[in-house]
């Protein structure tokens, strides 16, 4: 399943190891050297990220997840999207990595239950809302969920609704950023996090708005 994702913003398989004796299940992924998203983010000690960091980041995702979901056949939805599962290369490049779980898929020898047994559990639109989700956390820098703050996206709904107060939401750490790309990710936000999972947009409408590919390497 993995090794279908051939893209260069997904982490790549190198290989897979199974040991009966003693029992071991191992799978062997290229090394990333700077981390996770997430320990960038909430980790003092690690290298802070600035606006354009960011920006390259939220672009290397989206690019990869409309892979995922239009040039794939069948499409493949991230099992869990979030700042844990992002990693960063050596130049703080986006490596997406995603164990894809399908124990209550459907499973017999014909050709159509064996490829719906490659769809994981998570969905596209589920995915789109989880993007939105990460864009918070990105440019705020707060977590998704503490007991102080409650949920993030109840946090921030009341900014989002009110562009002069949007700043409020931005990382304290960020020494700068560019308002109309803020006003752009706010836009995408509202869009993604929306109940009705039918008016999320897909991932090729998020890479149209976002634009140019100038962060991409």
């Amino acid at each position: 399943m993995l090794s279908r994702v051939n893209y260069k913003n997904f982490v790549n398989l190198i290989g897979y190891c199974k040991e009966d004796e003693p029992f071991n299940r191992m799978m062997v992924f290229e090394y990333t050297p700077n981390g996770t998203l997430f320990e960038h983010l909430h980790v003092k000690e690690m290298e802070h990220l600035d606006w354009s960091a960011r920006m390259r980041i939220i672009m290397g995702i989206a690019y990869c997840l409309q892979y995922m979901h239009r040039d794939l056949n069948p499409p493949v939805a991230h099992s869990n999207l979030n700042s844990y599962n992002i990693f960063l290369t050596d130049d703080y490049a986006t490596t997406l990595i995603s164990f894809m779980d399908s124990s209550k898929s459907k499973s017999s020898g014909d050709n159509e239950s064996a490829h719906s047994t490659l769809l994981p559990l998570a969905d596209v639109e589920t995915n789109a809302y989880c993007f939105g989700i990460l864009l918070l956390e990105i440019i705020s820098g707060k977590l998704q969920y503490s007991k102080e703050q409650g949920s993030l996206e109840k946090l921030a709904a009341e900014y989002l609704n009110d562009k002069r107060s949007i700043s409020y939401l931005i990382d304290p750490t960020l020494m700068s950023f560019k308002k109309n790309e803020l006003d752009l990710i706010c836009e995408i936000i509202q869009e993604c996090i929306q109940l009705d999972p039918r008016q999320r947009p897909t991932m090729k409408d998020i890479t149209s708005k976002l634009g140019s590919d100038c962060y991409l390497t």
